[in-house]
């Protein structure tokens, strides 16, 4: 299969197999069969963005979920994220290879604690991150992505906004519009919790010349030692385009690979231990081939719930 190998930046490089090579012919002549399209995000596997239609962030997959023409949609990443893709295309198939693939973040909020913040806080709006279930886009007013929600914010013309579940990520914007206050939930990502400034200013120190390019899901703390902070996708376009050769990467493991594959001239270092997220590494060649052949695990939501959690996103997307 795949055979992990070490490096000197904290992570893992991955060489693949011909047996895995083999596994994603399969799975892309029955993608290519069944008319279906695979969207990865860039947390995943490398083998696994390698049989992608489309690899992107949270807001770039939304994008091609609402606009693709295939008739089925295999989303590899978390339960949230195919939610989000079955929302914008009720009537198409969307099949989530790993049920297990959940969210630690999205597990801190539930519609019934959505309800209860909004009764404390009567007459405010309420900014779902994308990293929720349908149940609390469903209570939400519009979401958000890492990568709008300063936008997102801003769009709104009340002064004080409800934000959960990221109280970094809500952080971070209310840094960026000081003229409002944001009310955040106290949730968080586990994967960029555990980022902590010592061992950012560990590996600067072996690294004095690297940039260090951080997602916004980190603490406060974490984001002041970062030449960069921006989503996922904004953070490879920062590498891309800068002259800089160096770089350290304060997210989760996919991304450095994605960059390393992307910009092989260049260096990409993590932190020690490297943040991997669990939940994205559920998903698997083989359970992407089985849920394919078998049409597996499809992403299923209540009528009432797709209706309202619909209409969040539908907003979101408006505004960007």
């Amino acid at each position: 299969m795949a055979i992990a190998l070490p490096t000197d930046d904290g992570t893992t490089e991955r060489r693949i197999t011909p047996e895995l090579r083999s596994l994603q012919s399969r799975i892309r002549e029955l993608a290519q069969r069944k008319n279906a399209v695979i969207l990865a995000h860039i947390y995943q596997r490398l083998e696994v963005q390698e049989i992608a239609d489309f690899i992107g962030d949270s807001l770039n997959l939304s994008r091609e979920a609402q606009k693709t023409k295939a008739d089925m949609i295999v989303f590899c990443g978390v339960h949230f994220m195919a939610e989000t893709a079955k929302l914008l295309n009720p009537t198409r198939t969307v099949l989530l290879p790993d049920m297990k693939a959940g969210c630690g973040m999205a597990d801190m909020i539930t519609g019934d604690m959505a309800r209860a913040f909004r009764a404390k806080h009567p007459g405010l709006p309420l900014v779902s991150y994308v990293n929720t279930y349908a149940e609390v886009k469903a209570e939400s007013d519009i979401c958000c992505t890492s990568t709008n929600a300063v936008r997102i914010v801003q769009s709104l013309p009340d002064r004080e906004v409800l934000f959960a579940p990221d109280k970094f990520l809500g952080a971070y914007v209310q840094k960026h519009i000081p003229d409002k206050k944001l009310i955040c939930w106290d949730g968080y990502c586990p994967t960029h919790f555990v980022i902590r400034p010592e061992m950012v200013l560990a590996r600067k120190a072996l690294s004095p010349t690297a940039l260090v390019l951080a997602h916004p899901e980190c603490s406060p703390e974490v984001l002041e030692l970062a030449d960069f902070v921006g989503s996922t996708q904004a953070m490879m376009e920062f590498a891309g385009h800068s002259e800089n050769r160096e770089f350290i990467i304060l997210t989760e493991a996919g991304l450095l690979f994605r960059l390393k594959d992307l910009y092989p001239e260049k260096r990409f270092y993590s932190i020690a231990p490297c943040p991997h997220c669990p939940y994205m590494k559920f998903v698997e060649l083989d359970k992407v081939l089985a849920c394919l052949e078998g049409d597996l695990n499809p992403i299923e939501i209540p009528t009432d719930v797709m209706i309202r959690a619909r209409s969040s996103i539908e907003r979101m997307v408006e505004v960007v």
